[in-house]
């Protein structure tokens, strides 16, 4: 099958499309064959070496995937061939081929309503966006939530889901993504380019970091006594929260079939709808890994393997 792989850390020529062997599915597992993949920024980190003391070399790159289940391993029952479904490979890599192998809890049918591109966009920008909402925020009907990069890959799935939960939403983005923040659900909106966002927030509950770094730090100074800070990028400014009564954590990302489950079912109810800015072939995903890398991606990007 044909993989891109990486075998030293590097840039974009250091991924390099091999033809390996078809993995075969362990106990618990299932052998997907790709049709689409999703592309995450943690997928050229990792091709960079940003995250080498957690990875290993040799890897095959890629998290998101969506495909159709092409073998079973010993006692896996829940998902017949040829089921059509999504799920990540996270930190382990692999979706950038045209078969994986994964658990079988880490999976889930596919949206019915969704090709097999938009579906692949979903998995770790959705997971990570209602982990950090529902499970590390805890988030409540009627608090207020500030979103950063509203209009990225999480952003843009945590102001939906921010809304089924019943919260007043704020977003930050570029002047450029206003109405589609706003669209996605946002009540106010907040031009990180025109005004400082700590001078213009009034007192939130909760905040969604996807930036990191200082911004962390200056949403401490938006948040409520008790108020909850939710950093998926860079470590939280724990002892700076602290004497704030705030709770800074950071998110851990686990798909389940549950979760995945849960997701597909407000997509199917047309409460959330992935957003994909870019689409590429298998043959163009160097240039995909680039557009994410260097652009500033409204939604997600996707590499549809059928194209």
């Amino acid at each position: 099958m044909k993989a891109l792989m990486i075998r030293e850390w590097g840039g974009n020529d250091k991924a390099v499309m091999e033809d390996v062997p078809v993995p075969q599915p362990a106990p618990g597992e299932v052998l997907v064959r790709i049709r689409a993949a999703g592309i995450n920024p943690v997928d050229w980190k990792v091709r960079e070496g940003y995250l080498k003391d957690y990875v290993s070399l040799p890897r095959i790159l890629g998290s998101d995937f969506a495909g159709d289940v092409a073998a079973l391993g010993e006692g896996v029952t829940d998902f017949p061939v040829a089921t059509a479904v999504y799920g990540m490979k996270g930190f382990g890599g692999g979706a950038f081929a045209e078969y994986t192998t994964l658990a079988a809890s880490s999976i889930a049918p596919k949206p019915a309503s969704l090709t097999y591109a938009q579906a692949a966009a979903v998995p770790l920008a959705a997971v990570t966006a209602w982990h950090s909402l529902f499970e590390a925020g805890q988030i409540q009907p009627g608090q207020r939530v500030l979103i950063h990069a509203a209009a990225g890959g999480v952003g843009h799935f945590a102001v939906q889901f921010a809304k089924i939960a019943g919260a007043y939403v704020i977003g930050t983005a570029s002047a450029r993504n206003e109405a589609f923040v706003r669209g996605l659900g946002a009540d106010e909106f907040v031009d990180y380019n025109a005004a400082k966002f700590e001078s213009v927030v009034k007192p939130v509950d909760l905040v969604l970091d996807t930036v990191g770094f200082e911004v962390s730090t200056r949403s401490l100074d938006v948040l409520k006594a008790g108020g909850k800070l939710v950093c998926m990028v860079t470590p939280p400014p724990v002892e700076a929260a602290a004497p704030r009564q705030i709770q800074a954590t950071y998110t851990n990302v686990q798909p389940t079939t549950a979760i995945l489950t849960s997701i597909s079912q407000c997509i199917e109810d047309k409460r959330v709808q992935p957003h994909i800015s870019q689409t590429f072939s298998l043959d163009q995903i160097h240039e995909a890994l680039q557009a994410n890398q260097t652009q500033s991606t409204r939604g997600k990007i996707a590499v549809d393997f059928n194209n």
